[in-house]
């Protein structure tokens, strides 16, 4: 399987760490955030990424290279360069999906390059979780204390409304099909920003998108003080 990941994101909760500096490309335990996808990809035989970039990219293009260091050829989304600024979860995926060279309904990999889920595996048996005719399946953690609401509800491996109202949050990572572009978002035009829950809104409509649980090390790096604590083995 092929991968895109997503970081072109400014950071604002970041900053001042982000001024300077792309939050992909900050150190997380001895390497930058974005290397330990790069590398669990890897690891499971992933060989084609995608990475999409706005916020100081060419840092990231400088920093990952070809990807020949990682086992893996990367190519660049440059939204920067070519639209002026980020643009958002689903402008950044339909600009980036003809960059994998997918074949037909090949599924691909989509992760944030912003969380941190060292020991999620890539694998073959985590991709064989999308069901035919699915659109995207994606893997849900317990909420994390900012984020207690939640995002979606999770009912025999479908997203719904949830048992009691239980809700879970989406960890950034998920396989999906070219259709959900296609179909999905078709109308949206190339270099438009616009952002995924409404995409994903839409598969669930049509009963199409699918997810799990998982209960491995996840974490959302959204501000310094997690940055650090994580850092610190917390």
């Amino acid at each position: 399987m092929k991968a895109i990941l997503l970081a072109a994101g400014r950071g604002e909760r970041m900053r001042p760490l982000t001024d300077q500096c792309p939050k992909p490309l900050l150190p997380l335990r001895g390497r930058p955030l974005i290397e330990w996808h790069l590398l669990a990809l890897a690891r499971e035989g992933v060989r084609e990424v995608v990475v999409n970039t706005a916020w100081r990219e060419q840092q990231i293009v400088d920093a990952l290279g070809d990807g020949s260091r990682f086992g893996l050829a990367i190519r660049y989304s440059l939204e920067g360069r070519d639209h002026g600024g980020a643009l958002e979860t689903a402008g950044g995926l339909k600009k980036a999906l003809p960059l994998l060279g997918l074949a037909g309904d090949e599924p691909f990999w989509y992760v944030a390059a912003d969380v941190f889920a060292p020991d999620f595996r890539f694998d073959a048996a985590a991709a064989a979780a999308l069901q035919p005719g699915d659109l995207a399946h994606l893997w849900l953690v317990p909420n994390p204390p900012q984020h207690p609401g939640g995002d979606f509800g999770l009912v025999d491996g479908r997203v719904g409304p949830g048992a009691d109202g239980a809700r879970f949050t989406w960890s950034g990572i998920g396989v999906f099909r070219p259709g959900f572009v296609h179909e999905l978002m078709a109308e949206l035009p190339v270099g438009a920003k616009a952002r995924l829950r409404p995409y994903l809104d839409a598969a669930i409509a049509r009963g199409r998108l699918g997810a799990q649980r998982w209960e491995g090390t996840w974490a959302d790096v959204g501000t310094p003080e997690r940055l650090h604590a994580l850092d610190a083995g917390g």
